[in-house]
């Protein structure tokens, strides 16, 4: 029995970042073997371990075959005579098909560590093709570690989209590694990547739309709303990690385009067409309800935010209200955050003060100085109370703004 570390720990030692999880592969060993020695079996489809005291998985090495369509249909294969090599030839990648012995030796047969020096993601072998997670994972790479894909690897990819493989991914899947790339330092290239191999357009359609429609004259149109919108998250990803934010600025603009008539009617404006598309690849994809309900403040909301300095006392009061800013704070950060992005996600514009999203934390503080509480304090009683706040409310809006001139 010989036991080795795989995969992500050993990558991320060799690029100096720290791993959380720990994985090992045990060669020549049997489930009996193992058993005996204190693990506790808990893999279903092939022979997984947990240690007795690190509790870190210990997998027996194993090959896979493909029998059927998506990344379920293989059947594997393990036992004491697959080799180190072999395991680590039905890996994804060469950067995560390197194995640490206990000495600290490396054993690298697809050269991985060059790879890694180089900042290229390559496939291991043509079984590459026989999973088509694989492209959600190296799009999701590119945007963690910003590698390049090895030509020969976004052939397969793109080869993979046309034979219909990513058509058997399933939507939890999908989301998992989207939700995820949106929290790597590049996520503007995990779906730059899906577009490059064409996945993008049969993940997210909605997306793909918007490259090819030109952007606003005063928005500079060098650039189009597609790459508008990846400019938007390269931005975001400078404030913030958090994912739903940066979920609400992918979806954004949706509702700009080129989206057939028989799914949505054109009479409708850019801002509700965008919120109806965000609830159909919501639907669709099982988008958590939080990380759709921003999104759709954000669509709406949006330009509104933008032009904080041009609208009337009225007009602020309806967007604090609508957006649900009073009861919900946090949100409506998230909802500023996201809009600072948007506004600069231009060419020229990415180091752009962005005052508005302080007027509207100043405006949002002094209304939230006005309390029910208050207002009981004064007799009012029944539906008169909720009357009586919007006026309180809009009263010291235009003091606000008075006072700001």
């Amino acid at each position: 029995m010989k036991i080795y570390q795989v995969g992500g720990a050993v990558r991320d030692k060799l690029l100096g970042k720290s791993c959380k999880d720990k994985d090992w592969v045990v060669v020549g060993a049997t489930p009996e073997a193992m058993l005996a020695q204190g693990f506790t079996q808990v893999g279903k489809d092939f022979p997984v371990f947990l240690h007795p005291e690190t509790h870190e998985e210990y997998a027996l090495a194993r090959t896979e075959r493909k029998i059927g369509s998506g990344y379920t249909g293989f059947q594997v294969h393990s036992s004491s005579e697959v080799t180190l090599e072999e395991d680590l030839c039905r890996r994804d990648l060469t950067i995560n098909a390197i194995a640490e012995d206990k000495d600290g030796q490396l054993i690298d047969p697809f050269q991985g560590k060059a790879d890694l020096e180089a900042g290229i993601l390559r496939h291991v072998s043509p079984a590459f093709i026989e999973d088509p997670v694989r492209i959600l994972r190296i799009a999701r790479f590119a945007a963690r570690f910003d590698f390049a894909i090895a030509d020969e690897t976004m052939d397969l990819m793109c080869d993979m989209v046309i034979q219909g493989e990513v058509d058997a991914l399933v939507v939890e899947r999908v989301w998992q590694e989207t939700v995820k790339a949106l929290s790597e330092p590049k996520p503007q290239l995990y779906f730059s990547i899906l577009r490059q191999c064409g996945a993008l357009a049969r993940i997210f359609p909605e997306i793909d739309r918007l490259f090819g429609i030109p952007q606003p004259a005063t928005h500079h149109p060098e650039i189009d709303t597609g790459q508008h919108t990846l400019l938007c998250l390269q931005q975001v990803r400078e404030l913030t990690s958090d994912s739903e934010v940066l979920f609400a600025v992918l979806t954004h603009d949706l509702g700009k385009g080129n989206t057939p008539t028989e799914l949505l009617p054109r009479h409708i404006g850019h801002e509700e067409r965008g919120v109806n598309l965000i609830k159909q690849l919501s639907r669709r994809c099982r988008v958590p309800s939080h990380y759709r309900d921003l999104a759709i403040i954000v669509a709406r909301y949006h330009l509104h935010c933008h032009k904080a300095f041009e609208l009337t006392s009225k007009t602020l009061l309806k967007v604090l209200e609508s957006t649900d800013a009073f009861r919900r704070p946090q949100r409506f950060e998230q909802f500023l955050l996201a809009c600072e992005a948007d506004a600069r996600g231009r060419k020229g514009f990415e180091d752009r003060a962005y005052p508005q999203a302080n007027f509207w934390r100043q405006l949002l503080v002094i209304t939230q100085k006005i309390t029910i509480a208050d207002i009981l304090e004064k007799g009012v009683t029944g539906n008169i109370i909720g009357i009586e706040l919007h006026k309180r409310r809009l009263l010291a809006i235009k003091q606000f703004k008075s006072d700001s001139e």
